[in-house]
């Protein structure tokens, strides 16, 4: 959950907008996976904290990506540490994936069942999924999640939506039924 979504958007959108403009949408994205995949505790603890300022966050970020992201990037993110927003740096990377998700006419959906799906079943419900009028002409990245915690049934989320067939979330409303005494009058 992001916590100040409505900052990380502008930002996003700024850096998309820049790398839209620079044709250097795609560069971008590969720098803003490979800054996530190179995520450290101790790194994202340094530039969390409110000790250290926002230069010496530029200097120590330079220092550890220079020359493996694009000079775009390393500015942008300059100029998110030099303006103290470094709190949302993460929340930045999940909005800037929304926005060239859209761009490019990619949908993100999951299945997320209790034991692993058959290659039939998978690939029917990819079929379904791409061909429903709203996502028409666009790519569906259909993930496959084993959650042996929902215990039958599947959970399925797309774009927006979320579809909870699960066992455990009909067991959930099965017990909030019985708290609920609908034979103790009430006066």
């Amino acid at each position: 959950m992001r916590r100040n979504p409505r900052v990380a958007y502008r930002y996003a959108k700024a850096l998309v907008q820049l790398a839209v403009e620079t044709n250097k949408l795609d560069e971008v994205k590969k720098d803003i996976d490979f800054l996530r995949a190179h995520r450290n505790e101790e790194f994202n603890r340094a530039m969390a904290s409110p000790v250290i300022r926002g230069a010496k966050k530029s200097k120590v970020f330079r220092a550890v990506f220079h020359n493996q992201v694009s000079p775009l990037t390393e500015s942008f993110f300059d100029l998110v540490f030099n303006k103290g927003r470094e709190f949302v740096i993460r929340d930045i990377g999940e909005a800037f994936d929304e926005q060239y998700n859209e761009i490019k006419g990619i949908i993100n959906a999951s299945i997320i069942t209790a034991v692993p799906i058959e290659e039939s079943l998978y690939m029917d419900l990819y079929n379904r999924i791409a061909n429903l009028p709203r996502f028409k002409g666009k790519h569906v990245n259909l993930e496959k999640k084993v959650d042996p915690q929902i215990i039958g049934g599947f959970i399925l989320k797309v774009a927006d939506n979320k579809f909870d067939a699960s066992i455990r979330h009909d067991l959930y409303f099965i017990k909030k039924e019985f708290l609920q005494n609908l034979y103790e009058m009430k006066y």
